[in-house]
């Protein structure tokens, strides 16, 4: 057994204060202490970067745990481990001796073991008459023992800045992603700003981290590019409201303003009031229109003329179609109204900006599409792209195309109805 005695070091080491206090501390040892050999390693492993020791030490280390026969480091069981350097060479899978001596020195410099030296500096161990060990020479476990709740508190607070760095990583990942993608949306929906100087700001910011950062460049990382982030969303966040306030000006209000308030129906600004008549235009209107989608022959003034104006009005501007005929070419755009109906041009309206949402179109591509043809015309052809959408790739891209070619007088929406039409017509009745 260990009798607690003040040991000084075999041949040429010296003595120092550090060996002094290590044995102080363990002979400070509870008499019932005991603590998990295993457990306790593996806490090691984790505080090895508080310690000051490597993995090659641990491992010297872990051939010498091997060699005490209990799980339990207790003071009653003995704290002494007597192997040879060629046993613990084997035990550490062939580490060469004079390595084997160097961690050993190490470890003990680290005040996690102590050195029992015989008198002549062999490790052995006596025994009385019954086989009791009566007194060991070789390296004391007596200082993990006593800094077994340090080494804990040591390993705890070694994952607990793992954690915080994994975080701090995936906080910055997330912030990259985001300056990314918000650069990116601004420059294709064409925002102003200098969107390239702030590319340049984000990709100097990333690139100026070392390889290996320290936990307090990337909390400073972090600040910069949440700032930077910030940043970008008050620009963003200021342009979407200066749209949404124009786009009401623009052309819901115009529109409320200029649609017939007391009317049930609103197929068109312009028609007359009086009971019954708006039926039998929206009537007239509807066969005229059908008349131009047959190519038929009875009216050759009025072809001739759909011919020659592309579908346009005689100041150039498109054509608007009854909201009836639209709601029986394209029924699809039924299920986006409120409460699952359209009963008026407000209503399609409001189904029209559901359809733009769902099928990713930008809102600059519909407002500039309700600028050039009319807020009911670019309803008017977003439910159509609705209708069609298996066959567009793009509805944005698409949307756009004809917006361009509206500017340019190419575009007329009545030959897009009548394609509808006849695709939606029962069998036998198809139009055309």
């Amino acid at each position: 057994m260990e009798t607690g005695s003040v040991t000084t070091p075999f041949g040429r080491r010296s003595m120092t204060l550090g060996m002094l206090a290590n044995q102080v501390m363990a002979g400070e040892i509870k008499p019932d202490q005991s603590v998990d050999k295993w457990k306790l390693f593996r806490a090691l492993c984790e505080a090895k970067p508080l310690l000051g020791i490597g993995d090659r030490a641990l491992a010297v280390l872990n051939a010498l745990l091997s060699f005490y026969p209990k799980n339990e480091l207790a003071e009653e069981n003995g704290l002494i481990v007597f192997p040879s350097n060629i046993q613990l060479s084997l035990r550490t899978h062939g580490m060469a001796e004079q390595t084997v001596r160097r961690h050993l020195a190490a470890l003990v410099e680290a005040g996690l073991l102590l050195r029992k030296d015989s008198p002549n500096g062999k490790r052995y161990v006596r025994r009385d008459r019954a086989g009791e060990v009566n007194e060991a020479f070789g390296f004391s476990l007596a200082p993990l023992l006593a800094r077994a709740e340090e080494i804990e508190q040591l390993a705890a607070a070694v994952m607990a800045e793992r954690l915080h760095v994994q975080r701090l990583r995936e906080r910055i990942t997330l912030c990259r992603r985001d300056i990314a993608k918000l650069i990116e949306a601004a420059v294709e929906e064409e925002i102003p700003g200098d969107w390239q100087g702030l590319y340049r700001e984000f990709r100097d910011l990333i690139e100026g981290l070392p390889r290996s950062p320290t936990t307090a460049q990337l909390e400073l990382l972090l600040d910069e590019l949440t700032a930077l982030r910030t940043d970008i969303l008050n620009r963003l966040e200021i342009r979407v409201k200066s749209t949404k306030q124009r786009g009401n000006a623009d052309y819901i209000e115009r529109h409320i303003q200029n649609s017939n308030p007391e009317s049930t129906t609103e197929l068109e600004p312009s028609f007359d009031t009086k009971p019954g008549a708006m039926a039998e235009q929206d009537k007239g209107r509807e066969a005229e229109t059908l008349e131009e989608g047959r190519g038929e022959t009875t009216r050759p003034g009025r072809q001739e003329e759909s011919r020659q104006s592309g579908g346009r009005n005689d100041g150039g501007a498109l054509k608007s179609f009854p909201l009836g005929l639209v709601l029986q070419a394209c029924p699809e755009v039924l299920a986006y109204g409120p409460g699952g109906a359209i009963r008026n041009w407000r209503d399609l309206m409001t189904a029209a900006v559901a359809v733009r949402s769902m099928l990713g179109v930008s809102p600059s591509a519909y407002e500039e599409a309700a600028n050039v043809m009319g807020p009911e015309n670019a309803a008017t052809v977003m439910a159509c792209i609705l209708e069609r959408g298996g066959h567009i790739n793009s509805a944005g891209g698409y949307l756009r195309g004809l917006t361009r070619r509206s500017e340019k007088g190419e575009f007329a929406i009545g030959p897009m109805l009548m394609a509808l039409l006849r695709a939606n017509a029962p069998a036998g009745r198809k139009v055309g």
